[in-house]
């Protein structure tokens, strides 16, 4: 029973063996960005630059179609383009950056639906929306671990640069000259691998496996290597039991993925040893009559 339920939909089919390794490929190389992500306040900047992405992905859409490589440029350009866009215009005028992104962010959104509305399919729209995990081929895996083997470099490399930015940016301004790289490189890092969540989870979802990993892991861990493993963790587990939930009950499989890790949140948000609703109201000192 335990075999037929959890392993044998991975023995039996190999589109549910590359689903799951390109999940676990971007667990392992786009949850520990958003752990960083949270740590600096910025997880909804995450998810605007997850819709950033859509024109130039739509752009590589007219020009090749569901090209590979067409796509993934297109929504590098259209993601860093935004990023450097809004830092400009936040430092060209009165606007605070907050709200710059959420304009390019919104722009970004309704010109990449329009374009692939107008030129192409509603399947074509849904699968730049929602992504296609189940359709994974050998190039895009080849892709989405290499792009988790370049963050997980990359991320090691500049560990405690990024450390010292979410503690103390101000501290690494005036004792280091590589803050302004460290935040260029970080940002770089997280347009990447939206891109690479893109292709399996589309533009609405691939923020979640970043964010929504990351949230969980703080009711877990204390420190940063623990929120870094356990998030990685949590992320491969929500991509385990989503494709499952998928298999078994004909759901969405980026849905039910997102779903499962946001089970995970709900889960460490009540039951949680660091800060959960229980363990806070057991920690709570009783009133001494």
């Amino acid at each position: 029973m335990i075999w037929e339920a959890l392993i044998l939909p991975f023995a039996d089919f190999g589109f549910m063996r590359r689903a799951l390794l390109g999940c676990i490929a971007i667990s392992v190389g786009a949850t520990p960005v958003g752990v960083f992500l949270m740590l600096r306040r910025m997880s909804l900047t995450g998810d605007a630059m997850a819709h950033a992405i859509l024109p130039g992905a739509a752009i590589g859409y007219l020009i090749a179609g569901l090209s590979l490589g067409a796509m993934t440029i297109g929504g590098l350009v259209a993601g860093i383009a935004v990023a450097l866009l809004s830092g400009l215009v936040t430092r060209v005028t009165a606007l605070r950056e907050d709200a710059s992104l959420a304009a390019f962010y919104l722009i970004s959104l309704a010109l990449g639906v329009l374009i692939v509305s107008t030129r192409g399919s509603n399947v074509d729209l849904m699968h730049v929306l929602f992504g296609t995990v189940l359709a994974l081929d050998d190039t895009a895996l080849i892709l989405l671990c290499t792009i988790a083997s370049l963050s997980v470099l990359t991320l090691a490399v500049m560990f405690r640069p990024l450390i010292l930015e979410c503690a103390d940016p101000q501290f690494l301004r005036s004792v280091s000259g590589i803050s302004a790289m460290t935040h260029f490189v970080f940002l770089a890092l997280v347009v990447l691998n939206l891109v690479g969540g893109f292709h399996a989870l589309g533009t609405l979802m691939a923020v979640g496996i970043m964010i929504l990993p990351a949230a969980a892991a703080r009711f877990f861990a204390a420190n940063i290597n623990g929120l870094v493993i356990v998030a990685a963790l949590v992320a491969v587990l929500s991509s385990f039991c989503g494709l499952l939930l998928s298999y078994h009950f004909s759901l969405p499989s980026g849905p039910a993925i997102i779903l499962m890790a946001g089970i995970f949140y709900g889960l460490g948000l009540v039951f949680g040893p660091v800060g959960g609703l229980v363990s806070r109201a057991l920690r709570r000192p009783q009133i001494q009559y």
